[in-house]
């Protein structure tokens, strides 16, 4: 879901030590018939890697990630109130997807729509609201073998 924190909180971990691996962008994914979806052979090669960070953390949103639900030890979903989301795609940096007027409709419709199902099918729901390092806690909690948040 564009807005509720993916990148922010892989920048988060990344800097906490953390292997993570945002799936927007790069060779990980393509575009068909409008619609993003992982190029399954990539997202294979890349869980595939045993790295001596450890977890993976790996953020991204296309249609087709359900099929590797069963290759994830955990499924975090992000989620923020759309009115938020909005403020966040309007003034964010890193892209300018969103600020059209058919992409936030689609993020919109995407937040009543799909994040329903997405929570359905997540471990953990984690509201972004709060500061990106509270938010890293919260997943590391989650995550991690102990229990216990990694805040190097």
């Amino acid at each position: 879901m564009s807005g509720t924190g993916k990148s922010t909180l892989l920048t988060e971990l990344a800097g906490r030590g953390h292997w993570t691996v945002d799936t927007d962008y790069g060779d990980f994914f393509e575009t068909v018939d409008g619609e993003s979806l992982w190029i399954e052979a990539r997202i294979e090669e890349l869980l595939a890697v045993d790295d001596p960070r450890g977890v993976l953390f790996v953020a991204g949103a296309t249609r087709n990630q359900v099929a590797f639900y069963p290759r994830f030890d955990h499924v975090v979903l992000l989620s923020a109130p759309a009115d938020v989301v909005v403020e966040r795609l309007r003034t964010r940096t890193t892209n300018s997807f969103g600020r059209d007027a058919r992409e936030l409709a689609a993020v919109l419709d995407d937040l009543a729509q799909v994040e329903p199902l997405l929570r359905t099918a997540a471990s953990v729901e984690v509201v972004t609201t709060v500061p990106v390092a509270e938010v890293a806690d919260v997943v590391l909690a989650h995550v991690q073998p102990d229990g216990q948040a990694n805040t190097k």
